[in-house]
């Protein structure tokens, strides 16, 4: 019998929050974040972090771990959860994942492989890699479309890095990269939230607001004078980063702002294409659908012997 997990994955401000809230109290639930920002210490309102006075009393795991210099990737949140997941089922709770960054959430559903820190400067990537600066990334689309069509098909030919990863694990695995993606780990019941674009776009509009009121331009400056490296992980996310070139002084406030909140529409949508595109969601409308319907459905899911 595979073990039960209830996943809830959706765009930015959609309310996962509030639903995972929701369910870990009817089902004695722990929350585990798949939020790959939400890690980092000291960075709170431009990631959107759970305040400890609202988690009600609710266990919430793999949040603010790390220092914003670190790095973390898919396949240490994959093992971090797993140890998680473990634990909670032998607290004999409900284990709910949380998140809305797809490859973490995907990576841990399916028995996808990462590989190792190592794998990331093996001899096969950096001969890989020195074949996409030379020849172009069309060159391993097209291999990896002949080795393991299915795989090319879910993988997008400007994703350079996803592509290498791919013929990695064919080379030195010998299987393919797409098989090792259908293998079901978990019996999950994943909740989709979604909404009206409109609305959605309001909601990430009004978040946006409220974040600067909250102190979200204080909490960017206090990253910007780290002086961490360009390539440090957490200086990529959105929330921060568009407001540099304020800090800067080569933009006004209210751009920087305006910025932020396109650049967090076009977030949300790639997040809803993710989820719709790779994973079997029960989809659940914010404003048309009942919630009452829902929790039945994860009733009968709980009840239900995998």
């Amino acid at each position: 019998m595979k073990e039960k997990i209830l996943v809830i994955v959706g765009p930015t401000a959609v309310g996962k929050t509030a639903l995972s809230l929701e369910l870990a109290k009817t089902y004695h639930g722990e929350i585990i974040s798949g939020d790959s920002m939400q890690i980092y210490r000291h960075l709170s309102i431009g990631t959107a972090k759970i305040k400890p006075e609202d988690m009600q009393h609710i266990p919430h795991h793999l949040i603010d771990f790390l220092e914003p210099n670190e790095s973390y990737s898919a396949s240490q949140f994959q093992a971090m959860a797993q140890e998680k997941i473990a634990d909670i089922i032998e607290r004999g709770n409900l284990p709910i994942v949380v998140g809305g960054t797809g490859l973490y959430i995907e990576g841990l559903l399916r028995q996808m492989s990462f590989g190792g820190e190592n794998s990331y400067t093996s001899n096969c990537r950096l001969r890989l890699q020195e074949r996409v600066d030379k020849e172009g990334i069309e060159c391993l689309y097209q291999e990896l479309s002949q080795k393991d069509p299915k795989a090319a098909q879910h993988i997008h030919i400007n994703n350079p890095r996803r592509i290498i990863r791919a013929l990695e694990v064919i080379e030195q695995t010998g299987q393919l990269f797409s098989e090792q993606c259908t293998k079901e780990r978990y019996d999950a019941f994943i909740i989709g939230l979604t909404t009206c674009r409109e609305y959605l776009y309001e909601r990430i509009n009004q978040r946006v607001d409220m974040m600067m009121e909250q102190g979200l331009l204080q909490e960017a400056e206090w990253l910007f004078n780290q002086h961490y490296p360009d390539n440090t992980q957490s200086l990529k996310a959105i929330g921060y980063k568009e407001l540099f070139p304020y800090l800067q002084q080569e933009a006004t406030l209210e751009d920087c702002v305006e910025v932020l909140k396109r650049n967090s529409r076009r977030y949300a949508k790639r997040q809803l294409t993710w989820f719709r595109n790779r994973m079997s969601v029960r989809w659940f409308d914010c404003l048309e659908d009942d919630k009452e319907i829902l929790f039945e459905e994860v009733d009968a899911w709980l009840k239900k012997l995998s």
